[in-house]
């Protein structure tokens, strides 16, 4: 693993960190206001999913930032897409299981399906919703073109 990815990684961890506080603090909430723990679970995970967004914008990909407001909705899109539906099918999941089935207390399950989404989070968001310049969508359809033969492109120029 190279340094730039340690790093990525460290800085990752530390937005996840505060995204664990928020998830936590919201899921604690819902619950003492007596909403069922699986939706308290997905509004937690949605709290989480919006605010570690915003930080992964601006801290953990920043060298891949393009404040464009179209670029900033396909990558909160994208986000939700990965990261999102990751965070939340596993945590809805997981909770179903420790909790429903297990008897887990409700915030030490969500610890642990936390943490066990974590890398496909960090996989999802390094190689799809924070792309480099180069990783933009268009780039990466041109880049798909075939160049044109040479027999075709003489013919070309010959033709002007």
């Amino acid at each position: 693993m190279s340094q730039g990815t340690r790093l990525r990684l460290l800085k990752f961890s530390l937005v996840g960190a505060m995204g664990i506080a928020v998830q936590l603090g919201v899921l604690t909430a819902l619950i003492t206001l007596r909403i069922n723990y699986l939706a308290a679970t997905a509004l937690a995970v949605e709290s989480a999913v919006v605010h570690n967004f915003l930080w992964h914008q601006r801290f953990t990909w920043a060298d891949r930032s393009r404040p464009e407001a179209a670029n900033i909705l396909v990558r909160l899109l994208r986000f939700h897409v990965s990261n999102g539906l990751i965070s939340l099918v596993g945590n809805l999941l997981m909770m179903r299981v420790f909790v429903g089935w297990l008897g887990v207390p409700v915030l030490a399950a969500n610890v642990v399906a936390i943490s066990i989404c974590f890398v496909a989070n960090f996989l999802a968001s390094d190689r799809w919703v924070f792309l480099g310049p180069t990783g933009t969508i268009s780039s990466r359809v041109s880049s798909l073109r075939a160049p044109a033969s040479a027999p075709a492109c003489v013919a070309q120029r010959e033709h002007r």
